[in-house]
């Protein structure tokens, strides 16, 4: 069976974003769990979508423009994850979303449908967020590994990756990896 992988950056304090929505503090948006050989498809929230569409698509527009949320310029790895992403399948659990307009992706309105997808062959499932999905996806135990890029920044505040996780979860610790500029990347079964 595919394993589900979330694979999320966040901060010390445990939020993926500040107080005000804040994503100022993430350098940039490449592969930094090393997934892209790994998976085949990916599964996003609802509220994440939009954003995500948004972004990887202007990459794909304009490799050089500047970008939205961010102000910069893509990165060489930020390029290559937007053309995989535009040829990898997405799903969007939503039920509130009527349409989406990204190549390659569609809604679907539950969780089991995403197990269910979880059971079809092929390579792993990248969760790529957000704090809601993974959380539901987490209650509903279909999450098997998580993969945490930990950046050394204490927000204070903002939202929370796991504060709907509705049960004490033990985790598996599988290693850690220091990256570039003080980030450590976490690594455990669920």
């Amino acid at each position: 069976m595919r394993k589900i992988i979330a694979a999320l950056v966040m901060s010390v304090d445990g939020f993926i974003e500040g107080p005000n929505g804040e994503l100022d503090w993430v350098d940039n948006w490449e592969d930094p769990f090393e997934l892209l050989p790994q998976i085949d498809t990916c599964i996003l929230g609802g509220r994440m979508y939009p954003g995500y569409e948004q972004y990887w698509g202007a990459i794909l527009a304009n490799p050089q423009g500047t970008l939205p949320f961010t102000g910069k310029v893509a990165s060489e790895g930020e390029v290559t994850y937007a053309h995989f992403a535009e040829r990898t399948p997405h799903f969007v659990l939503s039920r509130t979303l009527d349409n989406v307009t990204w190549r390659n992706t569609q809604i679907v309105r539950d969780v089991e449908e995403i197990r269910r997808l979880k059971q079809q062959p092929g390579k792993d499932i990248h969760a790529v967020g957000g704090a809601t999905l993974v959380c539901s996806l987490m209650n509903q135990r279909l999450i098997d590994e998580l993969r945490l890029v930990v950046y050394p920044i204490i927000l204070g505040g903002g939202k929370a990756l796991f504060k709907d996780v509705k049960e004490r979860r033990a985790l598996t610790f599988l290693g850690a990896k220091p990256l570039k500029s003080g980030l450590v990347r976490l690594t455990y079964s669920t």
